[in-house]
């Protein structure tokens, strides 16, 4: 399965142990409820976003104060949306891009606002910044990388996005739940968070992580925006369990990001040799890599299923999207991909 961005090395067998050993601590207390503030594992997501920062050459600044966790980043945008948007507000995103944005406003009763974007599915500075005084929505999601076409926004993007959003005291959201994988190079939005209150950059541990089944998404900005998630939150909303197993995910993030590092190098692979193919790769910072050049993407779709390989029709002519995985994954999609078009040109 190459159709849903999941990771697709299993979970190294020492981190499953780590977890295996934390949830059995946790399990002996069960009949307690969790630690509702889930203090710790707030502590331990600003020790490994203060890690990125560092590497970034950013100052290591952000504090338990700093971050929320939730149940998934579907949580996480629920939350934020029903601090911030709702009834009477609404919410501004940049199809095409991650598909669920639309529906977590009209569950929280916002009115959802589709921007555009240019031909080649890329944002300009100013074509952003022209929308959000457009529109003066009260929300605005970014996606970078963005799903599903793999691309990142530039930093100068966002600060153009949040100087127009001041304007209107637009909250803006910036979605980085492929963050992990951007190229070397590519800035994220946690170098942009001091001094800028309506800046929120959210996380998964979905990805990166391989905790796609573990369901834990998180975010980072100022306490006054943290604060507000503790308003809108259902009692207890992260159990032990995950908060145990998200923590000794947490100590093992050396052994996590070398798997990303493997993904990256395929991911890469397929950009280079799709390119070979004739056919026309978005440049990709995200674990996947979205495609066009397709002369008949349903049966090109139809073809890699026949063949056992499932990847994703996102609904945009000619294109096509796909997940990296493993070497031998990567070979097998590659090598199908190839006998497609090498029939259909006959």
């Amino acid at each position: 399965m190459l159709n849903v961005n999941e990771t697709t090395y299993d979970v190294p067998a020492d981190v499953v142990d780590a977890i295996g050993k934390e949830v059995r601590l946790a399990a002996v207390q069960l009949n307690r409820y969790p630690d509702r503030e889930f203090s710790v594992l707030r502590e331990k997501l600003a020790e490994y976003l203060n890690r990125d920062l560092v590497s970034e050459s950013e100052p290591a600044t952000l504090t338990a104060e700093n971050i929320w966790a939730a149940n998934g980043s579907n949580e996480i945008m629920q939350h934020i949306l029903q601090a911030f948007a709702g009834p009477g507000r609404s919410v501004l995103s940049f199809p095409p891009t991650y598909s669920m944005y639309p529906l977590y406003a009209r569950g929280t009763y916002s009115e959802y606002i589709a921007g555009t974007r240019a031909a080649d599915f890329t944002q300009s500075p100013a074509d952003v910044a022209a929308q959000i005084r457009e529109h003066r929505p009260n929300v605005v999601i970014l996606c970078s990388p963005n799903n599903p076409t793999g691309t990142a926004l530039s930093l100068e993007t966002v600060e153009a996005a949040y100087a127009a959003a001041e304007e209107s005291d637009t909250m803006v959201v910036v979605d980085e739940a492929y963050g992990e994988f951007r190229q070397s190079g590519t800035g994220s939005a946690l170098a942009l968070l001091p001094g800028r209150e309506r800046l929120i950059v959210s996380r998964t541990m979905s990805k990166a992580f391989a905790l796609a089944g573990g369901r834990l998404g998180y975010l980072a900005a100022a306490p006054e925006v943290t604060d507000a998630m503790r308003l809108v939150r259902l009692p207890y909303h992260l159990s032990a369990v995950t908060q145990a197993t998200a923590i000794a995910a947490l100590d093992h993030s050396a052994t996590l990001m070398a798997n990303v590092e493997r993904i990256k190098d395929q991911r890469d692979r397929i950009v280079r040799t799709l390119e070979q193919m004739g056919l026309r790769p978005a440049p990709s910072d995200a674990n996947f890599v979205f495609f066009g050049g397709l002369t008949d993407e349903k049966a090109a779709w139809q073809h890699l299923l026949e063949d056992g390989i499932l990847v994703r029709d996102v609904g945009i002519p000619g294109h096509l999207r796909v997940t990296a995985g493993t070497e031998a994954e990567t070979s097998d999609f590659l090598a199908s991909l190839q006998r497609f078009i090498t029939s259909a040109t006959a």
